[in-house]
């Protein structure tokens, strides 16, 4: 498919999903050999007709060179011949950055005149160099960068939802004298402040404090089957005490106030395109902050000494519990091949798998104090996976024991926040 028609897909989108009759061109998408009958099932279990309508429309820019006019002709058969003429319209239209719109009417203008020979313009309508620096103000260079990367629109999920998306935030810190684990003093520091960094950041935050495993569990899945039809994404983030675990996809777990473990793997497939179709396409998104095991990190020695060498006031502790085998054995190795693909999920985790994570008593987790600086003053900027790099190497810069973070990421395109 030409990117013209890809663009036009895209521009076209909010008013396909939002007046796309998708029932009558399900034969037809079959017939004509844009889709197969298990594609065409796929699409019809995405969810309600708004997603599929989505679904589909993602899903053509896929489907080869002849996807564009054979979808045009369909619409057109089963009578939805507006939507045809907005997409050869919209096919039409150049590309024209939103932040750079106010250049057009000067370029029309322009192309009304008669012109010096010695001057070269386009012959499509664009945004030429020479007329952009002819400007009287030059945006500042962040915000112009800022402009450049998400004109790409294709590599950026587009979040036009208000709220965006959920976000669960589970904090566990009393637990049961049974599990042997300590409280997490300090966690309610961490909680408060993603509360108050993902609201701003146009989240709809619901906050459940000390819930044992199979409570946590309720709760996601209560979640994972809300429809989020209307929304754009999603984000959980959970602050508990970890451990290692048997997985075939994320590593870890988290416990539960009752010392029961849930598998990280396992409380992010209840939000992937087969448990949560609502979600499909759309960015999902996991922070934890919990140890991955029990070691500890010494670091090794540099040629400089790292900033913050020595950790910050206030008694140290660590989210850490011992590796508990699975009952029963491990996963067949042919279990691997039926998993759904983790499309368009990212899972940050506050240290790397098997090591400790710290976290000080009257400030917080390095980890989470760190991610909600980051997002403070960066998320109007920069696209997540670039501020988690910023959030790595600042926490591995800190204390005389060493921690880094790091993610898991299977998103197709880049995420930025919206930022009230």
């Amino acid at each position: 498919m030409e990117e013209t028609q890809r663009r036009a897909l895209r521009r076209g989108r909010a008013r396909l999903v939002a007046e796309l009759r998708v029932a009558p061109l399900w034969d037809p998408l079959e017939d004509r050999g844009l889709f197969t009958r298990t594609m065409v099932e796929e699409l019809q279990s995405a969810g309600s007709r708004g997603d599929q309508a989505r679904q589909l429309v993602i899903d053509l820019e896929t489907r080869g060179k002849q996807a564009f006019p054979l979808f045009l002709s369909i619409l057109r058969d089963t009578g939805q011949g507006d939507l045809a003429d907005m997409l050869m319209k919209e096919c039409q239209c150049p590309l024209v950055p939103p932040q750079l719109a106010e250049l057009r009417p000067v370029e029309l203008e322009l192309r009304g005149k008669k012109h010096n020979k010695n001057v070269n313009l386009p012959e499509r309508l664009s945004i030429p160099v020479q007329v952009e620096s002819e400007r009287p103000r030059t945006p500042p260079a962040p915000a112009l960068g800022l402009a450049v990367e998400k004109r790409n629109r294709d590599l950026v999920y587009e979040l036009k939802a208000d709220p965006c998306g959920h976000c669960l935030i589970l904090n566990n810190v009393d637990f049961s004298r049974d599990s042997d684990l300590s409280t997490r003093v300090g966690s309610n520091v961490d909680c408060k402040k993603l509360e108050k960094r993902f609201k701003s950041l146009s989240f709809d935050v619901l906050t459940r404090q000390n819930l044992k495993a199979q409570e946590m569990v309720s709760e996601l899945q209560k979640l994972a089957q809300q429809d989020h039809g209307a929304l754009d994404c999603c984000i959980v983030v959970i602050l508990s005490h970890g451990c290692q675990t048997s997985h075939n996809q994320f590593p870890g777990g988290v416990y539960g106030t009752d010392g029961k473990p849930i598998p990280i793997e396992k409380i992010v497939n209840y939000f992937n395109g087969s448990n949560c179709p609502s979600l499909r396409g759309k960015p999902k998104l996991f922070f934890i902050q919990a140890c991955g095991g029990e070691q500890r990190d010494r670091g090794f020695v540099v040629d400089c000494d790292s900033p913050g060498d020595e950790a910050p006031g206030g008694a140290l502790e660590s989210d850490a519990t011992p590796f508990r085998a699975p009952v029963g054995g491990t996963d067949e190795p042919d279990a691997v091949a039926s998993l759904p693909t983790p499309s368009d999920i990212l899972v940050s985790y506050s240290t790397f798998p098997g090591f400790v994570s710290w976290r000080d008593a009257s400030s917080g987790s390095w980890y989470v104090e760190t991610l909600d600086r980051v997002l403070e003053q960066y998320a109007h900027t920069e696209d997540l996976l670039s501020m988690l790099l910023r959030v790595a190497d600042a926490v591995s810069a800190k204390g005389r024991y060493k921690q880094i973070p790091g993610c898991f990421n299977f998103l197709r395109k880049k995420f930025f926040f919206t930022c009230k």
